[in-house]
């Protein structure tokens, strides 16, 4: 389990044994916690070995059930309630990233985003915010909360890639094209993919585009 900051999740270290050389953190969705994508390491640890993955629970009790988490809440879906909502988690989730970075020793460069739903929103706050660059950007079933402030709070310019279901029925498909308008708007490179039949959820064949980025990030 993870110590630092104020989150706390599981983790999965390097698979070859060795000191990470590579953060990874993957960012949940509202009502699960992190060990609803800790399951997805595996996959990306065939091609980032040396990376330690780590999946924190978001910092609030969800609002809306007995169980699970929440980065902010969900009650009011709007686009001032979601901007709002990222902003108050921003500096939860920076300081478990600087936390994580001083902990083993790694850099901006050395780190990446992966983030579903609200987790994906977290994501691509926080990521073109920071200082330093991250390595990149991993988005499933997300939305960029607050585009047209992008452009005026960027920082840094991580490469995205956004995966969408065309089926989703909690976020709709027009999230995805909103989201790459936005972070285009504020020069983020950013490829994006719809999947055909998927809900809000995560396929196969997203795992394998999400797999060869994160490969593109670190291993060139």
């Amino acid at each position: 389990m993870s110590t630092s900051s104020t989150l706390n999740g599981p983790s999965l270290p390097p698979a070859d044994g060795s000191a990470p050389e590579q953060l990874v953190l993957l960012l949940h969705g509202v009502g699960a916690d992190g060990n609803d994508l800790i399951g997805l390491a595996p996959y990306f640890q065939q091609v980032l070995p040396k990376a330690l993955f780590v999946s924190p629970d978001a910092p609030f009790p969800y609002d809306m059930a007995p169980f699970g988490r929440q980065w902010f809440s969900l009650q009011e879906r709007t686009p001032e309630a979601f901007d709002l909502g990222t902003r108050l988690a921003a500096p939860i989730l920076n300081d478990f990233i600087d936390g994580q970075l001083a902990e083993h020793g790694l850099s901006e460069s050395q780190t990446a985003l992966i983030g579903f739903s609200q987790g994906t929103m977290m994501s691509l706050h926080v990521g073109p915010r920071r200082e330093r660059q991250i390595a990149g950007v991993l988005g499933y079933s997300g939305a960029l909360a607050n585009p047209t402030k992008l452009v005026d709070d960027i920082r840094t310019y991580p490469p995205v890639m956004l995966i969408h279901g065309k089926s989703d029925e909690v976020l709709p498909v027009s999230s995805l094209p909103n989201a790459v308008a936005g972070l285009e708007a504020a020069g983020v490179p950013v490829t994006s993919h719809v999947r055909p039949g998927l809900g809000h959820g995560i396929d196969e064949e997203g795992i394998k585009l999400g797999v060869a980025f994160l490969e593109s990030l670190f291993n060139r």
